[in-house]
């Protein structure tokens, strides 16, 4: 599957939102359940209230209508001394008291289910209130979270991106090297090599006329073009891997690059060592050559300079690379800030190398001071990485 970082920029971004807008949704809820849960405690509260008064009357009630029976009872078997008017008002008080503790245990049973019905309520709705608020919690520790590793993923993101640009432009790299080996080959030794058969030609018809003066001149100019074919091709074979670095070392070859690169771009150039010199695996020293070359190349199309100084220091477990030049300088946090650029390309280029080999690069410069690149790499891993 092909990489897309913006992609997964717009989904980071997407999941914040969706994110934010959640909590404010489980917020709301949440005030809508706190809400309800005061009116039902307040409604609870007053059908407490209200059935507790409710059962002290049905208890009176109760009382009184026994009372009013008794006395139904007494009024109703004492003819003599008690009136018709007697039992007709005991009578009616107690059918009054009666209706009226029937219609108090009606409002009692529905005051009772009322209050039942409202602490199921109140139950329920302070476990959505508990639930909302662990929820809400809860989004609010992912969301903190989120926000600060999406960020920390968007920065990874921002990097792939600038890896894939690095990429690219690697491969146009690379595709420029190849051009410019094939124009060196094609303008130095394959030129010779086809003015050599045209010269060869030449030689054949004198041969063939018997011109042995001729022939022996054009003998030796065509050894010189041998020559000098050679050396071209060598010059090929070199900028391709020096092969200096396996038969005599890192630091020789890097004597004689510095030198080249001395004589070429007419920059005053020094090379020093420090430290007790030893050899390092094929990848490192090859990978630190390379360092050093693409140092001193953007030195050449960047710094306007007249003086550079390659310093390498070798210790226990670790190699020290310091380019240093006089140059024009330049603003290294305006350079973080902005896009990778032509002019960038190369130093993050070798930030990229220098990561893969476990190590760290610094870059040391201001407008008109110059600048210094400072290269550790620890030599204690063995890398197979070039």
């Amino acid at each position: 599957m092909e990489f897309q970082p913006d992609a997964i920029d717009r989904v980071i971004k997407n999941t914040i939102d969706v994110m934010e807008d959640s909590k404010y949704q489980i917020f709301e809820i949440l005030q809508a359940a706190r809400e309800e849960l005061a009116n039902l405690n307040n409604e609870l509260q007053q059908v407490r209230q209200e059935t507790d008064e409710m059962l002290q009357k049905v208890d009176k009630l109760e009382v009184d209508y026994r009372r009013s029976r008794i006395r139904l009872t007494e009024v109703s078997r004492d003819f003599v001394r008690y009136t018709e008017q007697d039992i007709r008002i005991a009578y009616e008080k107690a059918t009054e008291l009666q209706l009226e503790l029937m219609m108090s245990r009606e409002r009692e049973a529905y005051l009772r289910n009322r209050r039942d019905e409202l602490q199921k309520r109140v139950r329920s709705v302070e476990n959505s209130v508990e639930r909302a608020e662990s929820i809400g919690s809860q989004m609010s520790v992912v969301l903190k979270y989120l926000s600060g590793e999406l960020g920390h993923v968007t920065r990874i993101v921002e990097s792939a991106k600038n890896r894939q640009i690095i990429g690219l432009k690697i491969i146009l790299a690379q595709e420029e090297e190849r051009k410019r080996i094939a124009r060196e080959i094609h303008d130095g030794p394959a030129q010779m090599l086809a003015n050599l058969v045209l010269r060869t030609e030449i030689v054949e018809r004198m041969l063939v006329k018997q011109e042995i003066g001729l022939v022996q001149n054009e003998i030796v100019d065509l050894k010189g073009q041998v020559r000098s074919s050679l050396e071209e091709m060598r010059k090929v074979i070199f900028n391709l891997r020096p092969m200096a670095l396996d038969d005599l070392g890192l630091i020789p070859t890097l004597r004689k690059y510095v030198h080249d690169y001395e004589e070429k771009n007419k920059i005053r150039t020094s090379f020093e060592t420090r430290g007790k010199e030893h050899r390092l695996s094929s990848a490192m020293e090859a990978a630190v050559y390379r360092l050093i070359q693409e140092a001193l190349s953007n030195v050449a199309k960047h710094a306007c300079a007249s003086y550079v100084l390659v310093e390498i220091t070798y210790q226990a477990q670790l190699i020290k690379i310091v380019v240093r030049d006089n140059g024009i300088g330049f603003n290294v946090q305006k350079m973080k800030k902005e896009q990778i650029d032509r002019e960038s390309f190369g130093l993050v280029g070798m930030r990229e190398r220098v990561e893969l080999l476990e190590g760290r690069m610094e870059i040391e410069s201001a407008e008109n001071e110059g600048t210094a690149i400072i290269i550790h790499i620890p030599t204690n891993v063995d890398k197979g990485k070039e």
